[in-house]
């Protein structure tokens, strides 16, 4: 069963996340990976907007039974090797040669937030869900490369009270901050804002992405290089 979709409508691309919480795990990062693949292929797309199909959850970040299971079979390499493809997520996203529009439509949590902050532009709706980093409590800090990216999306003063805090936002104080380009009312017109806005955005490819390229060159260089220095003896949990 698919836990990603997607359709065209026009020249935007809407990508489903159609798993429940929409939690992140191999399969996920394989069928987000494959997803982005096939919509670059079709020349005719200028966009993309990334919403779930559940009444609660954009995404929830890390799918924590998997990786509790991992740690209890002592499956180091498979833990490292989802590591590197949640990374490969991000750098797909941050480099992708078209506009790429976060539609959060309900509860954006750990990494699901992380995933929101890797997308170019964000909306969200104002009457359901919430957007927090709760690495903090849960024992799993920030990569350097998450930490970098985030700061593109989210003010440091912002970003540092929300990432030491573990502190639930909602729509309106996101957009305050300008994390998120709307507070929509509800899904609906959530919806209709982002795919409306993703039609304006109808650039060139080839300089769109040159532009990403030169814009997160620092980024992409902190994740080849210094993510891997705690993803590979797998310094990436705390438990006190």
């Amino acid at each position: 069963m698919a836990v990603i979709e997607w359709k065209k409508d026009e020249a935007v691309a809407v990508v489903r996340m159609v798993n429940g919480e929409n939690r992140f795990n191999p399969v996920f990062v394989k069928e987000f990976l494959q997803t982005f693949d096939e919509i670059e292929k079709d020349e005719t797309i200028s966009s993309v907007v990334i919403v779930s199909s559940d009444l609660k959850s954009w995404s929830q970040g890390i799918d924590l039974i998997w990786m509790q299971g991992r740690l209890a079979e002592k499956d180091f390499k498979s833990i490292r090797e989802f590591l590197y493809g949640l990374n490969d997520i991000f750098k797909r996203l941050l480099l992708y040669p078209m506009p790429v529009i976060a539609a959060v439509n309900g509860h954006a949590v750990a990494g699901g937030a992380i995933l929101a902050c890797a997308c170019d532009f964000r909306f969200m709706r104002a009457d359901k869900g919430f957007f927090f980093f709760s690495e903090v409590d849960v024992g799993i800090p920030f990569l350097p490369g998450m930490q970098a990216f985030c700061r593109k999306a989210i003010p440091e003063y912002k970003f540092g009270e929300m990432m030491y805090t573990g502190k639930r936002c909602f729509a309106p104080e996101m957009e305050a901050h300008h994390v998120i380009l709307k507070a929509c009312a509800n899904e609906e017109a959530l919806m209709a804002e982002a795919v409306a806005f993703a039609r304006t955005l109808n650039k060139k490819r080839g300089v769109f992405g040159e532009m990403k390229k030169r814009m997160h060159k620092e980024i992409i260089e902190i994740m080849d290089t210094q993510d891997k220095t705690y993803i590979e003896p797998l310094n990436v949990f705390f438990t006190t």
